[in-house]
């Protein structure tokens, strides 16, 4: 397996994690000191409140649509950057919306598998 298959199946997990509000496979994908710079404000919430608010169903992931065509991986001893594009639709305290985004998720190796140590969203105008 390569190094990028390896990143994406990572990516993959993340993603369907977040849909199924999964929090004991995120526990295990998301570094202890994982950080989300949030698509909608631009707030910084480290793991444990991310998955509180999932496990209390305050956030929801309704739909996650990305190319992983898009996903481009880059690595460093250790270190594999992903940058790539979605469109989700997200619920949160009751209201949803949709928002298109380029994102960055930072993955570090940890012993043969790779953990999700940061993401960050950033809004686009479109779906492109």
């Amino acid at each position: 397996m390569t190094d990028d298959t390896a990143v994406l199946e990572a990516e993959d997990l993340f993603f369907s994690a977040l849909l199924a509000r999964d929090t004991a496979a995120l526990r295990g994908l998301l570094c202890d000191d994982f950080a989300i710079v949030d698509v909608m404000s631009g707030n910084v919430t480290p793991r444990d409140p991310l998955l509180e608010a999932l496990d209390a169903g305050v956030l929801t992931f309704v739909a996650v649509e990305r190319d992983p065509a898009e996903a481009a991986v880059r690595h460093r001893p250790g270190v594999a950057v992903v940058v790539g594009r979605t469109a989700m639709t997200i619920g949160f305290a009751g209201q949803s919306t949709t928002v298109a985004s380029r994102y960055t998720h930072i993955y570090v190796q940890d012993g043969e598998r790779w953990r999700l140590l940061s993401a960050q969203g950033t809004p686009t105008a479109t779906a492109e």
